[in-house]
């Protein structure tokens, strides 16, 4: 008879374990997305204010869209989209490579395809789009559908500023 391991702190014997411990455990889901959001604006924010100093010309994206129809897309439908395209990939890679590398891979991904809109961003977003794959990779030990969920849910919460600026800024 098989017996059932129970979900596992990962990352503690590569780079990722400078991540605080509920990024790399799947115990408490909404300090996990907490903790997420508020790495991946505070990166965001530091990664955006040095490619600003470094390259100040590097074209960042526009958003022709306003109002709340910006505020939908940024918010809901883009983590979403793209969380959903992330989970299948990662999963893919993961049938291949060991899960930091899978992760690596995923955020060097997301990074190329927001820089084929503007360089300025793809620059920017490797960082959150690291933490939402590591999020999926922990938690997807308790289902796909959960670790999409706390991937999704953090990747809307790091969206919502930005939105908010986009939709009435």
């Amino acid at each position: 008879m098989a017996t059932i391991q129970p979900p596992a702190r990962l990352f503690d014997d590569n780079f990722l374990k400078f991540l605080p411990s509920p990024l790399r455990e799947p115990r408490r889901a909404w300090l996990a997305i907490l903790i997420g959001a508020a790495l991946t604006i505070a990166g965001s924010l530091a990664l955006a204010a040095v490619s600003k100093a470094i390259a100040p010309d590097l074209p960042t994206p526009a958003f022709p869209v306003k109002g709340p129809t910006a505020l939908f897309l940024l918010v809901a439908f883009a983590p979403l989209v793209e969380t959903l395209i992330m989970a299948g990939f990662l999963s893919l890679f993961l049938r291949f490579l060991p899960p930091a590398a899978a992760i690596l891979l995923s955020a060097a991904g997301w990074g190329v395809a927001h820089s084929l809109e503007a360089l300025g961003w793809g620059l920017v977003i490797w960082w959150p789009f690291l933490i939402f794959s590591t999020l999926f990779v922990v938690w997807r030990q308790r289902g796909f559908w959960t670790g999409f969920g706390v991937a999704a849910a953090t990747h809307a919460l790091q969206n919502l500023g930005p939105a908010l600026k986009v939709a009435f800024g």
